[in-house]
């Protein structure tokens, strides 16, 4: 039996759309997105916002060995990196970081609209495949003797 991979809509916004978002979530300017996303039981997050409580729960949780971990903390302090996530948004539906084929298929293509419309500037759909995401790279990697390769 083959795996069934679960699959999740990420969606990118302007600048000015991505504040709105992320300050004034009831601003009538992005009341199409909000529409869509209660349609399929839906919310953003702010992928910043994301990696920023992520990288927070690890230290407090003493983790700090953790390639993920490493590779996230330098997301989150380079400049041009916060910028780019601070406009990338996952969209979860039912709470779920990721779903059924059916689910994210009917998700993006209500989004569809959006996105040539310019309330959207991309949206994007990956799977759960390990081969199809990426991995931290090499030099956030640590060797079993706890020496660094970077």
């Amino acid at each position: 039996m083959s795996a069934q991979w679960q699959y999740q809509i990420r969606i990118d916004l302007d600048d000015r759309v991505s504040d709105l978002v992320r300050l004034h979530p009831e601003n009538e300017a992005i009341k199409p997105l909000r529409e869509i996303l209660s349609k399929h039981q839906a919310k953003m997050t702010c992928q910043l916002d994301a990696f920023t409580a992520y990288v927070a729960e690890t230290e407090a949780n003493g983790d700090k060995d953790d390639p993920l971990y490493r590779w996230t903390k330098a997301t989150i302090e380079d400049p041009a990196k916060i910028e780019k996530y601070r406009k990338s948004f996952t969209l979860y539906i039912d709470g779920d970081a990721v779903y059924p084929k059916e689910k994210a298929d009917a998700l993006e293509t209500d989004l569809q609209p959006l996105v040539s419309g310019g309330l959207v500037t991309r949206m994007s759909k990956h799977d759960t495949n390990p081969a199809n995401n990426p991995h931290p790279p090499a030099r956030y990697q640590r060797q079993a003797s706890g020496k660094g390769t970077e």
